[in-house]
């Protein structure tokens, strides 16, 4: 028997129905993105942080539609939809003091510390915030002929606010403010519909005034709460958490932290100084197949501190730099704390590498440095064979590619790496310590690729000059070393996957 259609003053108005479940789904995205950000100082960013995000927050919603639905069903939604956007509002202030304090303790490399932490920030106001669209839609449903079109209409404006939260949130809302700010307002807002909610539901007027004074009172104490705790940024772009670390040892030097890691140091008054070992060898390889001081025309994909287009104008004068940096905020950074200059010979591009490169002419740079991280790992796409098609077209007939990076036993990613280099070039080196090459150890390894041969003996001699053990594996010495692995393509490189973390 079909039911009889229930009076129009137990549902909500039309509106706001549909512009609660818009809204709840739209703040859901919103917090989904940003929690990139707010994990990346102490997991890093990386496809496994970005994976347990999304499935923490779908678990949430799974949960939070299947018991809204079942509350629902069980209560009159009248009293439900008050408390629950009032107490999904209030568990959103509670987002950035879970992550800041539990973040500390959660290893950058540990899948287990990454999963709790995003577990006890994100579910449960998920799961909160997802209860709200089946609790209006069982009070909105008028009978059950006009089922599947309410069910449908409100599912659309679910899936609608998820689309416009999660473009306001990649277009706007992170590269103008900071991710505090994006969730307070997030939980604000919330709250706000729920204090809106409870008063047209019909709530007396000294409960009225009751809820929305402690409501109110806590959503103050919240902020400030919020506002309160120091992050780990000094700088928050769109892209990376950084700061700018003074050198307790050596006064005039900086370390330039994104998220995790340290990417890069600078003597602020002797661009010469290298301080990281993989720079030791990047500096080697340079000399070593450079070594009339000429000046070189450089590219260099990725700046972080700008160490090496630096070096290179010290080491190298009259040289030409041009830097590919992703991020604008970062070169800004590094101009006013790590003392860089920008000059007609040493320029930057900011915006994707792989998409920058394209803009370059044919047989320009004597040499391309590859030194961009988004976590531990390099992006994939800069690290495919038709990325190095492309490093290749833009240098000179005996050009020099070098790209540092990170791997760990069984070093399936370096291997990987080595292999797509010598699909392009005709001569390839590993530069790593012995205990590196014979996957004993991990750490960065250096590679160098170019067609005209690579002089190993000057590059070992240079290490041995300043102490080092570094040795410079080529060509014949990589046949079994590479061990069958597969040459990475724009179809095929899953470099998170492929690359060992210690």
């Amino acid at each position: 028997m079909i039911a009889t259609e229930r009076p129009a003053t137990t549902r909500l108005p039309s509106r706001l129905a549909e512009g609660l479940v818009f809204t709840t789904s739209f703040v859901i995205l919103v917090l989904e993105i940003v929690a990139g950000r707010l994990l990346a100082p102490y997991v890093g960013v990386t496809l496994e942080t970005f994976t347990t995000i999304i499935g923490v927050v779908l678990a949430g919603i799974a949960i939070g539609t299947w018991g809204g639905g079942a509350l629902a069903d069980r209560h009159p939604p009248r009293r439900l939809l008050g408390p629950l956007l009032v107490g999904g509002g209030l568990l959103t202030f509670l987002i950035i003091p879970v992550i800041r304090v539990v973040g500390p303790s959660v290893g950058a490399n540990s899948i287990v510390g990454l999963m709790m932490l995003t577990f006890l920030g994100l579910f449960v106001p998920a799961a909160m915030l997802s209860a709200i669209s089946p609790t209006v839609v069982k009070l909105q449903l008028l009978d059950l002929e006009s089922t599947g079109a309410t069910v449908g209409r409100f599912s659309a404006l679910g899936t609608a606010g998820a689309l416009f939260g999660s473009f306001m949130t990649g277009f706007v809302f992170v590269a103008r403010v900071s991710s505090t700010t994006i969730v307070v307002g997030s939980g604000i807002l919330i709250t706000a519909l729920g204090l809106v909610v409870w008063t047209v539901l019909g709530q007396s007027q000294k409960s009225q005034k009751s809820v929305v004074g402690t409501t109110v009172g806590a959503l103050a104490l919240a902020s400030v709460f919020n506002y309160s705790l120091i992050g780990p940024c000094q700088v928050e772009s769109a892209y990376f958490c950084a700061r700018v670390v003074p050198d307790e040892e050596e006064g005039s030097g900086r370390f330039l932290i994104l998220d995790t890691l340290r990417h890069s140091y600078v003597d602020l008054e002797d661009p010469s100084h290298l301080e990281f070992d993989y720079s030791l060898s990047f500096a080697d390889a340079i000399e070593g197949m450079f070594p009339e001081r000429t000046p070189l025309a450089a590219m260099h994909v990725g700046g972080g501190g700008f160490t090496f287009p630096r070096w290179i104008e010290a080491e190298y004068p009259g040289s030409y730099n041009l830097v590919l940096e992703l991020d604008p905020t970062i070169v800004e950074l590094v101009e006013d704390e790590m003392g860089l200059v920008l000059t007609d010979d040493l320029q930057v591009r900011t915006g994707d590498a792989r998409t920058g490169l394209l803009e370059q002419a044919d047989d320009r740079y004597d040499l391309v440095l590859g030194d961009a991280f988004g976590g531990l790992a390099v992006p994939w796409h800069l690290t495919t064979v038709e990325f190095t098609r492309e490093v290749d077209r833009v240098m000179v007939d005996d050009g020099v590619y070098l790209i540092n990076l990170i791997d760990y036993p069984p070093l399936s990613f370096a291997r990987a790496e080595v292999a797509t280099l010598r699909e392009v070039f005709e001569h390839v080196a590993v530069v790593s310590s012995p205990q590196k090459f014979a996957a004993e150890a991990g750490g960065n390894f250096v590679l160098v690729a170019s067609h005209r041969p690579i002089d190993a003996g000057a590059i070992d001699a240079l290490a041995r000059g300043r102490g080092d053990d570094d040795v410079a594996h080529v060509d014949d010495e990589l046949d079994a070393w590479l061990d069958g692995a597969r040459v990475l393509t724009d179809e095929f490189a899953p470099v998170d996957q492929l690359l060992s973390t210690p």
